[in-house]
């Protein structure tokens, strides 16, 4: 039986819950190639001290080691929040094929920064398909949850 996007996205939930166990912001994410999970991943910027250490550059690490190459242009990202103009950099290089987020990020999701100023190019690889909004509540209210709790 073939997965849907929202299986992934309960399966990059509990990637995020393994973050918030671990007292980091609870962001998962798996990647996905012909069916087969190839990459996970949860935020470690706490762990490892380290801010580029979220769970997308995790992700695509494991994903590239798994097929032996850098490009994932056949894979889909599943991340429970829209990525930032990091990752989402990070995916215009692996020319990511497809990326389903869960909840937008209103502060620093990479579609907050529309295209490159200079040279007009979109932050994610033009021939990216793009889902966002997949199980949108369920990912939001883990954020807000842990951020609830950080702030009692």
């Amino acid at each position: 039986m073939e997965r849907t996007d929202e299986d992934y996205m309960k399966l990059a939930l509990k990637e995020a819950m393994q973050a918030m166990d671990q007292d980091e912001v609870p962001i998962g994410c798996v990647i996905v190639c012909a069916g087969q999970i190839i990459g996970r991943g949860h935020n470690l910027v706490e762990r490892l001290h380290d801010y580029t250490a979220h769970a997308e550059m995790q992700a695509f690490t494991s994903a590239t080691e798994f097929l032996g190459g850098k490009s994932l242009n056949e894979c889909t990202l599943y991340v429970t929040l829209e990525p930032c103009v990091m990752c989402g950099g990070a995916a215009y290089n692996t020319r990511l094929g497809r990326l389903v987020f869960g909840a937008y990020d209103d502060k620093r999701g990479y579609s907050k920064f529309g295209v490159h100023a200079e040279n007009k190019q979109p932050i994610l690889h033009p021939k990216t398909e793009v889902l966002g909004g997949v199980m949108e509540e369920q990912c939001a209210e883990l954020l807000r949850d842990f951020f609830r709790v950080k702030r009692n």
